[in-house]
């Protein structure tokens, strides 16, 4: 296994409000970069690359670990919350390389989804854009926000987003909004309406 693999690059960074929220922090790897808030004790957004993603990696075994960042949600805030650990940047999209999917597995790349979301609309979706990528160089950009309530530390966001741009023509392919409820839905929106909601730029 590779050392570099698991070295982190920790910036620290002037804070930006979002949405009545602050990155604290910018967690950066080998396969995203993380938007970190104190406050939620998660991120409010991910970022990363996706081409030709997927692969044969078992993830059987990796779990969610809090990878020594001491204000992260923790697998207790989530044990019988009956949310799931949602992943932002998808695991099945770094199978390729297990050390780079095992990148995946911290808690400040998911957010608390319901299974629902999770295993239904949100996975759907993950698939479409992996399908997608395997012909154009692709930026994802997801988060969440409208933190409505608590999960032992951990804030649950009302919405989850989802936005993607080609790296070959530069146009934002999708930009959708995804209810964190049981309603198995996704409304597309327009960018600047994304924006709105959000109170920041995330595609600056």
């Amino acid at each position: 296994m590779k050392k570099n693999i698991y070295h982190l690059i920790w910036v620290l960074i002037v804070p930006i409000i979002c949405n009545s929220q602050t990155v604290d922090t910018v967690i950066k790897n080998e396969v995203y970069t993380s938007y970190f808030s104190y406050h939620l004790h998660e991120p409010l957004y991910v970022t990363y690359k996706l081409y030709q993603g997927g692969g044969d990696c078992s993830r059987s075994g990796m779990r969610f670990t809090t990878d020594g960042l001491d204000s992260s949600a923790t697998a207790a805030d989530y044990a019988a919350s009956g949310y799931d650990e949602g992943h932002l940047c998808n695991a099945e999209d770094e199978a390729a390389d297990c050390d780079r999917e095992r990148l995946t597995f911290h808690f400040y790349n998911c957010l608390p989804q319901t299974p629902r979301l999770n295993r239904g609309i949100w996975k759907h979706w993950e698939t479409i854009i992996r399908k997608e990528s395997q012909t154009d160089s692709l930026l994802i950009i997801c988060g969440g926000y409208g933190w409505s309530k608590k999960i032992g530390h951990a804030f649950v966001p009302y919405y989850c987003f989802k936005a993607v741009i080609s790296l070959t023509t530069h146009n934002i392919t999708h930009c959708m909004i995804f209810p964190n409820d049981n309603s198995d839905t996704v409304q597309d929106v327009p960018v600047a309406d994304l924006i709105n909601k959000l109170e920041y730029n995330p595609f600056k």
